[in-house]
């Protein structure tokens, strides 16, 4: 029940089963059964979680998705002000990754009130494992955006990155995210495509992103996780000017500022700044028909990017 005596609630995150409700874990058939308040995702899976672990709540139950978590938050807020256990679950996994929940955590932190964790089940780390990649350092990149060009900026931000990404991906868009991963990262940088984890037709097929992308061309069902392998560290690359001048415009096509895109260019390549920078001038001037390079380093300098004096 709700504590009466002014002390602050404590939001629980639960997670849930992927796939398999035997997965679920133990603290979560007793959390469901004393939280005060049980805000679910979908109040009907919630319902079919409950009768596979028998279990009954007793707690009030509200829906909490992305249609309505902007709203409920602050109701929730105000239950855990009062006193409430307030308990959040998903449809799997767990609540806040790629999932409604960072608002409603964002927001007791910033009343002080307690937030824990049951963990769970996690597709990101349960694909990870199986993929057969490199796990030492991984990023998480969720969902890609759903129109071809802001998708293929999103994966030229990430050309360079030297650590395991892992994906999610909606099965009919899977094809063509694979293509276009295959046209960023290379037809042969290697991959998985992690299928219905934990559940009765699970699948992981491997192999280079080009024949992934083959594959999944005649459809693929059930949930997806997509797992490709980092860039290969090489060492300082040895670049000309040119390859220079398209590292910097592909990450100013994704929205860096110039001066961000030159500075990451040059660490990159492990080349002072002023390099990369003299480069960008000289394609510049090229396209004009040579014309002055001081109108266009006055361009670059006024928005605070001396090559000289470079800000941190």
């Amino acid at each position: 029940m709700a504590d009466v005596t002014g002390t602050t609630g404590t939001l629980v995150l639960a997670g849930t089963p992927i796939g398999d409700v035997a997965d679920a874990p133990p603290r979560l058939a007793a959390e469901l059964e004393k939280a005060d308040v049980v805000a679910a995702e979908d109040t009907r899976r919630l319902r079919r979680l409950t009768q596979a672990l028998g279990v009954h709540t007793s707690g009030r139950v509200v829906s909490y998705f992305e249609g309505n978590e902007s709203a409920r938050t602050p109701e929730l807020v105000e239950a855990l002000a009062g006193g409430a256990r307030v308990l959040l679950v998903t449809d799997a996994g767990m609540p806040s990754v790629s999932d409604p929940g960072y608002r409603l955590v964002a927001a007791a932190v910033e009343r002080d009130i307690r937030v824990t964790a049951v963990p769970g089940p996690s597709a990101v780390l349960t694909a990870l494992a199986l993929s057969g990649l490199p796990v030492d350092r991984f990023c998480f990149e969720g969902f890609l955006p759903r129109k071809a060009g802001e998708r293929l900026s999103r994966l030229r931000e990430n050309a360079d990155e030297r650590r395991t990404m892992v994906f999610f991906e909606a099965p009919h868009r899977l094809d063509d995210t694979l293509a276009a991963m295959a046209e960023v990262f290379g037809a042969e940088r290697r991959a998985a495509v992690c299928r219905e984890l934990t559940k009765t037709y699970e699948e992981v097929k491997r192999g280079p992103l080009g024949e992934l992308a083959e594959w999944a061309a005649d459809g693929v069902r059930g949930e997806i996780t997509v797992v490709v392998e980092g860039a290969a560290d090489s060492g300082p690359e040895e670049l000309d000017a040119e390859e220079l001048v398209r590292r910097v415009r592909v990450r100013e096509e994704a929205g860096e500022r110039r001066k961000e895109a030159i500075a990451a260019v040059a660490a990159a390549a492990g080349l002072p700044k002023r390099e990369v920078f003299d480069a960008v001038v000289a394609a510049k001037n090229a396209e004009k028909g040579g014309k002055g390079e001081k109108g266009e380093k006055g361009g670059m300098e006024a928005g605070g990017a001396s090559p000289q004096a470079p800000r941190s």
